[in-house]
């Protein structure tokens, strides 16, 4: 099979949530851990650091990964979902991996695959685990997919586990409540191995205390320690929040024998982006008018978002929106300003939702637009309507980012 072929298959053949929702969700690691076992459990052969959390986990880990990278150590990076290429999910100091070994695991593997009926979830994070086992990375940042005490990555016992804060997503899955979600995310704290949170929460700190004293963790609260504050490449003020947890689990990280400089730590916020090629937290994809995109899509995603555009001088604000079908928008649509035009769109994936009802259901609370067949057609009309001094903002949904970068 060729890699588009490769491609074809594993999204067409499996269920995967990222595109079909809620089949494609498992209630145990048993999957994971046959295929771990058939693959001679490659994830025993690197160490790692364990992210999860509702937002921030992916512009973490990659903060990690690129402090590690400065620091000189070899570095795997798996993170989901991809905005324009598969290959994105699995990096090695930055570089994507290669086509060739994409198509030789599903080759090598097909059969077993088949047979056993493994997600795309649990076939990725199998080939993850396996690339980094050969590349023979000295550690890797592995992104939770969802949730964290039954997610495919939960095989792992890391170095370090990171929870980045706890917010109401994916609630059909992980429960209604932040503490129920919390439980969930927590289940990736191990046995006497640290655990650092990324932001303490009135429902959630008990949870976590709880999950940690059963399994003699550490636990640190990354916003409660005094440590000295960075900068980084990746713009947007939510993003400090994000740097101090990089911060204290670097800290935790050099108490295990890791060696990084505080000029290592600084470079490597510096430098993400260019680092690991991170794409769509708070990317300017246009100066004037400045138009930028960023994935944030939940309550708590948004409000940041929001807070962020609050921060922009402007003129007139456009907002390019398209939101995936199984998205509750009472908990979200409170947060979009009044005082906007709307350029409504479906994200070009079976889960988007029609433009035409998100416009209804945005207009029952006076937020006005048109529709627009795409993504891409909907940025063009929002360009072509924008004086130079307007700004432009373009979200909703990782899929509606990853069609305009």
């Amino acid at each position: 099979m060729t890699y588009q072929d490769t491609l074809n298959w594993m999204f067409s053949q499996l269920p995967m949530y990222q595109r079909q929702g809620k089949v494609a969700f498992k209630k145990d690691l048993s999957n994971t851990l046959i295929l771990a076992d058939y693959l001679n459990n490659p994830e025993r052969n690197f160490k790692s650091i364990h992210v999860a959390g509702t937002n921030g986990k992916g512009s973490t880990s990659h903060m990690l990964a690129s402090v590690l990278q400065e620091a000189g150590y070899k570095v795997g990076l798996y993170t989901s979902p991809h905005l324009k290429d598969f290959r994105e999910r699995i990096r090695v100091n930055g570089n994507v991996i290669s086509k060739q070994f994409v198509t030789g695991f599903i080759k090598r593997n097909k059969v077993f695959l088949e047979v056993n009926s493994l997600s795309f979830f649990e076939m990725t994070v199998g080939m993850a685990f396996e690339y980094f086992s050969r590349e023979k990375v000295d550690i890797a940042v592995i992104e939770v997919g969802l949730g964290g005490r039954l997610d495919s990555t939960n095989i792992i016992i890391p170095e370090v586990s990171v929870i980045t804060n706890i917010g109401l997503d994916h609630t059909q899955f992980l429960g209604d409540t932040l503490e129920a979600i919390a439980f969930e995310k927590g289940g990736i704290i191990k046995r006497n191995i640290p655990v650092v949170i990324g932001e303490t929460q009135e429902e959630t700190v008990s949870v976590f205390k709880d999950l940690a004293h059963k399994n003699n963790s550490k636990i640190v609260f990354a916003d409660q320690e005094v440590n000295k504050m960075y900068e980084s490449d990746l713009l947007g003020t939510y993003q400090s929040k994000n740097i101090k947890t990089v911060v204290q689990a670097i800290k935790e990280l050099k108490v295990k024998g890791f060696v990084v400089s505080r000029q290592h730590l600084k470079e490597g916020l510096l430098k993400t982006v260019n680092n690991t090629g991170l794409l769509g937290r708070w990317q300017v994809i246009n100066e004037a008018p400045k138009a930028v995109c960023d994935t944030g899509h939940n309550r708590e995603g948004l409000i940041y978002v929001m807070n962020q555009i609050h921060y922009e001088n402007y003129k007139e604000l456009h907002i390019v929106l398209g939101v995936v079908n199984d998205k509750d928008l009472s908990s979200i649509i409170d947060l979009f300003p009044k005082k906007a035009t709307y350029y409504f769109c479906k994200p070009n994936i079976p889960r988007g939702l029609n433009a035409n009802v998100l416009k209804r259901i945005f207009a029952k609370h006076r937020l006005k637009g048109e529709v627009y067949d795409s993504v891409y057609e909907a940025y063009k009309t929002a360009l072509t309507n924008s004086d130079l001094n307007d700004f432009i903002f373009i979200g909703g949904s990782t899929f509606v980012v990853a069609e305009i970068i």
